[in-house]
């Protein structure tokens, strides 16, 4: 136990080490890095045989910026703009899964309830084992419902019309494996999110989403059919074969679309991007949007199928390993430099996309491009690598807390007279049974010797109500530090943990 709270407190000092590191160089400015990154998606677009792409990057609330490249239509030539509308794909499904937590939120289904409550057509399904438990509305939202990954196969039945989808439903379809087992990306299931949505809305799902959703966020050039949108607006969808460009067919909306069928613009979508956003941190501001901010942080939610992943760093530095799993319209990871991240990808005839979410910098950046599985993610993670490296990723601060302030307070006092006395108040119990005053004194000793003359007032970055981080510049070195209190009432100090960072040379 011991063990995994030091491993665990060393890892909480993580995001302190990344502060430090912003601060040895002047941070740039957004205006400043943007040549870099235009470069990256550039690169990105001729390398990939991209039509179109634009890029945009979303940061509290405001979209601040926003890149076009090449064309809407390889015929006419006409330039990508940020009123230029793309099928997003598999992006799409962030908007079933919030319309599910809506109809939650408003009492109308259960998470926990099998899915065949809402869709009677699966309540005679054969499943693969005596023993499976029949799929939950949970399950699909995470992919755990037992379906086989459909991605090629799934990506073509857009036009499935919603008769049809229901013979597909009375038939039954295989399983892979039991339910709640092992995850696996389906858009079946999606799919069938989509019919819940209509089924107990009473709504086509497409129109659910466009009024219930779309429309109070004001992305009023958004939706589903195609066809009904200013077509000299629309990126037309190709495959890059043969050496050339092949128009894909445009697809119109079927009973799959809750799986992938949005069309949206960068002006639109930046106003979906700001919203999910705006629900991090928690906070006691009245709410304002279509569902409380914390049924958005819900969306983060996984079920505990963890995968572990790798992803390159920029030149020069190493490869980041992560583990992460699929929560509810996105996979969720925590990385080791970008900390929590939310990211979707989507795939699809004609088009490829990709979002990034990073909830704790209130920034995301998502890319749009018009050639069939053309995957962005590469020059979307690589701008936010830049950005984080520039020093333009600060940290939304959580609501001041009035017992870090005074026990943060309390450390300080104790550092400058190398003694536990001035604190003796605000200790918890454990404290001197972990360390004992003399040795308290010897510590202190040693690091001012290490460190020289520090500057103890900055203030310290709260992490939770209950713990926070600090940085001390110093003569010879930094101290990096970290302050856990107790849930003792009043809150009082259980650890202190300070760390000597030489400087670079």
């Amino acid at each position: 136990m011991r063990n995994w709270f030091v491993a665990a407190f060393v890892l909480a000092l993580c995001p302190t080490a990344a502060i430090a590191q912003t601060q040895a160089s002047p941070p740039q400015t957004l205006e400043q890095l943007i040549p870099e990154i235009d470069a990256v998606f550039a690169q990105y677009q001729r390398e990939s045989h991209v039509p179109g792409l634009i890029y945009g990057i979303v940061q509290n609330g405001d979209l601040v910026h926003t890149t076009a490249m090449g064309e809407l239509d390889t015929r006419s030539h006409s330039p990508v703009g940020s009123d230029s509308l793309f099928r997003i794909a598999s992006m799409s499904k962030a908007f079933t899964a919030l319309a599910i937590l809506r109809l939650r939120d408003e009492g109308r289904l259960s998470l926990d309830a099998t899915a065949e409550t809402y869709v009677p057509e699966m309540r005679n399904w054969r499943y693969p084992t005596t023993d499976s438990p029949r799929i939950r509305v949970r399950d699909l939202l995470s992919h755990v419902g037992g379906f086989v990954t459909d991605d090629p196969w799934g990506d073509r039945q857009q036009v499935l019309s919603e008769d049809a989808f229901t013979r597909m439903l009375e038939d039954g379809v295989p399983f892979t494996r039991a339910p709640q087992t092992q995850f696996e990306y389906s858009n079946f299931g999606y799919a069938l999110l989509g019919r819940i949505v209509s089924n107990v809305s009473g709504q086509p799902y497409n129109e659910y989403i466009e009024q219930e959703i779309m429309r109070p966020l004001g992305m009023a050039s958004s939706g589903y059919d195609v066809f009904a949108s200013p077509q000299e607006r629309r990126a037309l969808g190709y495959r890059w074969e043969n050496e050339r460009w092949t128009r894909e067919p445009d697809m119109r909306h079927g009973a799959f679309g809750a799986m992938g069928g949005v069309q949206t613009s960068a002006d639109d979508y930046a106003r979906w991007v700001a919203f999910l956003l705006s629900a991090w941190p928690a906070r006691d501001d009245a709410e304002a949007g279509l569902v409380r901010r914390s049924t958005v942080r819900e969306l983060a939610q996984g079920l505990n199928f963890i995968s572990n992943g790798s992803r390159p760093g920029l030149e020069g530095e190493e490869p980041c390993r992560f583990a992460g799993a699929y929560a509810m319209g996105f996979r969720v990871a925590r990385d080791c430099v970008l900390g929590t991240t939310m990211a979707h990808g989507g795939g699809y005839p004609g088009y490829g996309s990709y979002l990034l979410l990073l909830p704790e910098y209130g920034v995301g950046i998502f890319a749009f491009a018009n050639r069939t599985y053309a995957g962005p993610s590469p020059p979307v993670t690589q701008a936010a690598l830049l950005m984080q490296r520039a020093g333009l990723l600060r940290p939304r601060e959580l609501p001041g807390n009035a017992d870090l302030a005074r026990t943060y307070a309390a450390a300080r006092a104790m550092f400058a007279a190398s003694s536990v006395e001035p604190g003796r108040g605000q200790l918890a119990m454990n404290f001197l049974m972990d360390r004992s005053a003399p040795n308290w004194r010897r510590e202190f000793q040693r690091i001012k010797s290490d460190a020289g003359a520090c500057n103890t007032d900055d203030e310290i970055v709260a992490t939770g109500a209950l713990a926070g981080q600090f940085l001390w510049t110093c003569e010879h070195a930094d101290i990096q530090g970290a302050l856990l209190l107790a849930p003792t009432n009043p809150p009082t100090i259980q650890a202190l943990r300070l760390n000597v960072v030489p400087h670079p040379n």
